[in-house]
């Protein structure tokens, strides 16, 4: 699948994880110091440190990637998008802003790769709790302080999702701040055992850590709020697929980069009724 190598993809990954772990010490200087906040047309918030996480990877971006476009969560705001087609990158500098705002550490940096519509590598950071997922033909984890350096191959641990194990009940992730109506009637037709909440893209990571089974998700997404997090958890097994059963497809300028309604599963989804 695509012209990238299997080297190339887990080098462009690497590359990211230590651009997101840099990006991570910046938005750390904002965490836990208030300052104001906007509130964009969406009526999501943003902060100094969406801009400034949002500023510092877009010039290392083109520094390191100069023939990739970036489409980026406030330049795209802002009414600023680049023309994409074949291969970009796609950023979130704060996912989970309102999360950053609470200051209960479920917020995440993420950048990803995209190439014909298919997340192909991706970096999700969480500055907060230290914690790195990264992933191109691989997927990988590890503990790491904002700011500091990738640790070496022997930090690194290989993760891979877990089958559903659908006798047994599913593990579900649903989000911390957004109701959906529409999940939840999806979950009653499914065998479900337990709900857990998680913030911003780290339950994508919590799939690919084979801690979970299923993240359904009906309400509204943009595709920088998934492209990292998807990445990761194909490159360790899992599938995001829409409400058809295809792979959530990435680049759908035309229509804003709106993501459709979809379900994140570990390495074999289970047929519904829905």
């Amino acid at each position: 699948m695509g012209s990238y190598s299997n080297v190339y993809l887990d080098n462009m990954a690497t590359a990211f994880a230590r651009l997101a772990i840099a990006a991570g010490e910046i938005a750390m200087r904002h965490y836990c110091a208030g300052g104001p906040v906007r509130t964009k047309i969406d009526d999501s918030p943003v902060t100094k440190a969406d801009e400034e996480v949002e500023e510092f990877l877009l010039a290392a971006l083109a520094e390191q990637f100069p023939d990739l476009p970036v489409v980026a969560e406030e330049q795209a705001s802002s009414g600023y998008v680049p023309t994409c087609s074949g291969s970009f990158l796609l950023v979130d500098p704060i996912d989970g802003t309102r999360e950053f705002l609470r200051e209960n550490g479920e917020f995440t940096v993420n950048i990803a790769l995209i190439e014909d519509g298919v997340p192909r590598a991706g970096a999700v950071f969480a500055p907060a709790v230290g914690r790195l997922w990264f992933g191109g033909a691989h997927a990988y984890v590890c503990d790491v302080k904002p700011g500091s350096a990738l640790p070496d191959s022997d930090g690194l641990h290989e993760i891979h999702a877990r089958p559903c194990a659908a006798n047994e009940g599913l593990v579900v992730l649903e989000s911390r701040n957004h109701s959906d109506e529409r999940a939840e009637a999806f979950l009653q037709k499914v065998p479900v055992k337990d709900r857990r909440k998680s913030g911003s893209s780290m339950k994508f990571c919590i799939l690919a850590e084979g801690q979970a089974d299923l993240y359904p998700r009906f309400g509204p997404t943009m595709e920088w709020d998934t492209a990292a997090g998807d990445a990761v958890l194909r490159a360790a097994g899992g599938f995001v697929l829409d409400e058809h059963g295809h792979l959530l497809v990435y680049g759908k300028q035309a229509d804003g980069f709106r993501n459709p309604a979809f379900l994140a599963w570990g390495t074999s989804p289970i047929e519904t009724n829905n």
